[in-house]
């Protein structure tokens, strides 16, 4: 059994001051309403593109690239929304990479200093969320996690799609407590993980 250490195993959930406080751009409008789609095995090609054009603009300060998030897990349902996570040398220092990621139609959204340096970027189509973390931030740890143990776990995929549906559903009138409402089923499933 692997052993991981709290940063890992313990979800971070941000305080109400911090979370308002995050934005710092206009929220896209794909966050006025949920729809879930069947798994589409072009988004698997929309994050090579993607991961492409991101390492050759931004070279070695790139550290890793990965897709995650529900798109990046096949057979399940998603918004079509790519999710990469960006691992950089600096992440601190957005001067370095904001103005170079507006050149691919990047925006920055949110900036999360006390959730290990995390900031996310929208495309411009708002069809990539852009997640940008520093060298050893433990987010990206657990990310890869779920998504590895959902593509080789089909009762809890099938358990997460359709929390999904149904969630969407609920929280038609209240999209912003979509993701919110999704950390009960999130749990459960990282409490497996864990103990595997």
């Amino acid at each position: 059994m692997a052993e991981y250490p709290p940063e890992i195993t313990q979800r971070f959930h941000g305080t109400p001051d911090q979370m308002a406080a995050a934005l710092v751009g206009e929220r896209p409008a794909s966050w006025e309403s949920i729809v879930i789609e069947e798994y589409d095995p072009r988004w698997a090609d929309r994050f090579t593109t993607a991961a492409a054009a991101l390492r050759e603009l931004l070279g070695e300060a790139v550290v890793s690239v990965e897709h995650v998030g529900s798109t990046s897990v096949p057979g399940l349902a998603a918004k079509p929304v790519i999710d990469i996570d960006l691992t950089l040398k600096d992440n601190a220092d957005e001067a370095a990479y904001v103005p170079a990621l507006a050149t691919l139609g990047y925006r920055l959204i949110l900036r999360e200093p006390w959730w290990y340096g995390h900031r996310m970027l929208v495309s411009a189509a708002e069809d990539v969320n852009l997640h940008v973390w520093p060298p050893g931030a433990p987010e990206p740890v657990r990310h890869l996690l779920f998504r590895d143990w959902l593509r080789t776990h089909p009762d809890d995929l099938e358990r997460y799609a359709s929390t999904k549906r149904r969630l969407s559903a609920e929280t038609t009138d209240r999209p912003g407590d979509y993701s919110l409402a999704k950390n009960e089923v999130i749990d459960e499933i990282f409490t497996r993980i864990f103990s595997a």
